[in-house]
C-alpha cells in the first residue's frame, strides 16, 4: 500500500506541504520545516507527537490529509476552539476502530528506522526474531514438549520462548541439574552399601535361607549325640553297674545282720534283767527270724528290679551304642554364616530400592535433556519452513545474527541497512519510511540508504540540514 498523496496545513511550523507518491528529500537549514512534515505523518499515523505546540502559531485549525493507492483516506484535524477531528475511511466507508487499525498498517520503526540502531541488544533481538513469521499456539509448545514448560514467558516471539525453555538457568535445564544431584548422591549411598556387603552378595539366595531348619537340624544331632554317648556309657558300664548294685545288695545284708545280731544280743541283756518279761521277749526273738527273711525278699527283690531297669535302659540304648558321634561344627559355621549374611539382606534391599531410584532418575533425566534438545533443534526446523524477512538472518542460541554475525558486530552501513530492512518489514502495510537526519550519513552511504528503499519498492521521505535558506524538495 503505496502513499499516492499527502497535504500539510498548518501544522507545527508548516503552512501548507504537499507531495504525491514519490520518495523524496526534504534539504534546508534548521528551522525551515523538513522535520515538521515527518512529525506531521507521525502525527496522522499515530495521533502523538513530541512537541508542545502541534497547531502552527497564530491559526486555530491544522490538518493532514493522507491517501494511498488502495483508497484508504486518513483525515487528522487539531482544533483549538473545537474537538479535533479525525476521519479513516476506506472509499466511502469509515474504518471501524480507526486508531485500532492504524497501528496494524506501520511500525514504528518506519517513522524513525535510525532509533533502531540506538536501541539495546535484547531490544533489537526481540524485534527481529519478532519478524519471522510462524503460526504457533499454546498447543503447539504441548504437542512438541508434551507439557507447556513452566517459568517461561509465552508473550514472546516463538524463537525466544524456545530459547527460554533450553536456557541453563530455564526449569528444564535446572530441573535436570537436580536429579543429575541426586543420582550422583544416590549413586554415592549405593557405592557405600556395596562396600560394605560381601563381594558378589546377592540377598535372593540368603533371603529365603531357613536359619531355623538349620538350627534344629542341629539340635537333633546333638539330642542324637547325647543319646549315644550315653548308651555308650551304659554298654561300657553295664558289669560295673551289676557289681555295683550286687555290693549294694551286700552291704545292705551285712548291715542288716550287723542289725540283727545286735538287737538279739540286747535282748538277751533285757532277757536277764527283766524275766518277767521273757515270755513277751522269746516270742518277739522268734519273729526276728521271719522279719529278716521278709526283709532279705524287699532287698532282693529291689535288687531284681533295679537290675531289670537298667538292662532295660541299656538294651534301649543298645542301637546307638555302636555308632560314631557326628560333628556339628561344619552346620554351626553354615549357620553362622547363613545368619551373617541374612544380617545384610536389609541393606541390600535398600541398595536394589535405591537402584531402582537411580534408573527411574535417569529416565526422567534423558526425558528433560530430549525436551532440552528438541527446544535447541527446533529453530532450525522452524527457520526451515518460516518466512525469513531479513537476508541473511539466522537465529543461535535465540540471538538473531546477520550473515553469521551479531547485531552489535556489524559494521555502521551493516547496521542502517539492518534498521532500514527492520523498519520496512511490514508488506501488507503502507509502504513508507521516514528518515530524520540523513546529513549525518556519508553520501555514499547515504545514497545507498536510498537505494535500497528504491530496490524493495519503498517510498520514503527523508530529511537532510543544509545551507538552503528555503525548504527544498527534491525527487529520488
Amino acid at each position: 500500500m503505496r502513499v499516492t498523496k499527502i497535504k500539510i496545513k498548518n501544522l507545527f511550523g508548516i503552512s501548507e506541504y504537499e507531495a504525491d507518491g514519490k520518495s523524496v528529500e526534504l534539504v534546508g537549514k534548521n528551522g525551515a520545516g523538513k522535520t515538521s512534515v515527518l512529525d506531521a505523518i507521525r502525527y496522522a499515523l499515530t495521533n502523538q507527537s513530541d512537541r508542545e505546540y502541534i497547531i502552527k502559531n497564530g491559526e486555530k485549525e491544522g490538518e493532514i490529509f493522507i491517501e494511498t493507492d488502495t483508497g484508504l483516506t486518513i483525515d487528522r484535524k487539531a482544533r483549538t476552539d473545537r474537538a479535533d477531528y479525525k476521519s479513516v475511511k476506506q472509499g466511502k466507508d469509515a474504518v471501524g476502530s480507526p486508531e485500532a487499525f492504524l497501528r496494524t498498517i506501520f511500525t514504528p520503526l518506519q517513522l524513525e528506522p535510525m532509533e533502531f540502531i540506538a536501541m539495546d541488544k535484547k531490544q533489537q533481538n526481540a524485534i527481529i526474531l519478532n519478524m519471522i513469521e510462524f503460526p504457533w499456539d499454546m498447543n503447539t509448545i504441548k504437542e512438541w514438549f508434551g507439557e507447556i514448560p513452566q517459568d517461561v514467558n509465552y508473550d514472546q516471539n516463538i524463537l525466544s520462548v524456545l530459547n527460554d525453555i533450553q536456557a541453563e538457568n530455564g526449569y528444564y535445564f535446572q530441573h535436570r541439574q537436580d536429579i543429575n544431584r541426586e543420582i550422583k548422591a544416590k549413586k554415592a549411598v549405593i557405592a557405600d552399601i556395596e562396600e560394605s556387603l560381601p563381594v558378589g552378595y546377592d540377598g535372593t539366595i540368603w533371603e529365603d535361607k531357613n536359619i531355623g531348619d538349620l538350627y534344629t537340624k542341629i539340635e537333633k544331632i546333638r539330642k542324637e549325640n547325647e543319646t549315644i554317648e550315653k548308651a555308650k556309657r551304659l554298654i561300657d558300664g553295664h558289669d560295673q553297674k551289676v557289681r555295683g548294685l550286687q555290693a549294694d545288695k551286700e552291704i545292705k545284708l551285712a548291715a542288716l545282720d550287723r542289725e540283727m545280731t545286735a538287737e538279739e544280743t540286747m535282748i538277751e541283756k533285757e532277757l536277764a534283767k527283766l524275766k518277767e518279761q521273757i515270755n513277751s521277749l522269746q516270742d518277739k526273738k522268734k519273729s526276728i527270724a521271719g522279719t529278716k527273711k521278709d526283709r532279705e525278699k524287699v532287698i532282693e527283690s529291689e535288687y531284681t528290679a533295679a537290675v531289670a531297669k537298667y538292662e532295660a535302659e541299656t538294651a534301649e540304648y543298645a542301637e546307638y551304642a555302636g555308632m560314631s558321634i557326628k560333628p556339628v561344627d561344619t552346620l554351626l559355621t553354615e549357620a553362622e554364616e547363613v545368619e551373617k549374611m541374612k544380617s545384610h539382606i536389609g541393606e541390600w534391599k535398600r541398595m536394589l530400592s535405591i537402584t531402582e531410584e537411580v534408573e527411574e532418575l535417569k529416565e526422567e533425566s534423558g526425558l528433560l535433556t530430549a525436551k532440552i534438545e528438541k527446544a535447541r533443534t527446533l529453530p532450525g526446523e522452524i527457520l526451515e519452513t518460516a518466512k525469513i524477512p531479513i537476508d541473511g538472518l539466522s537465529v543461535k542460541d535465540g540471538i538473531a545474527l546477520i550473515n553469521g554475525l551479531p547485531i552489535s558486530n556489524l559494521s555502521e552501513g551493516e547496521k542502517i541497512n539492518l534498521a532500514l530492512e527492520v523498519s520496512i518489514a511490514n508488506p501488507g502495510g503502507l509502504s513508507i519510511v521516514l528518515l530524520d537526519g540523513m546529513e549525518s550519513l556519508a553520501p555514499n552511504m547515504r545514497k545507498e540508504v536510498y537505494k535500497k528503499c528504491k530496490d524493495k519498492g519503498i517510498q520514503f521521505i527523508a530529511t537532510r540540514t543544509a545551507e538552503n535558506e528555503d525548504l527544498t524538495v527534491i525527487e529520488l
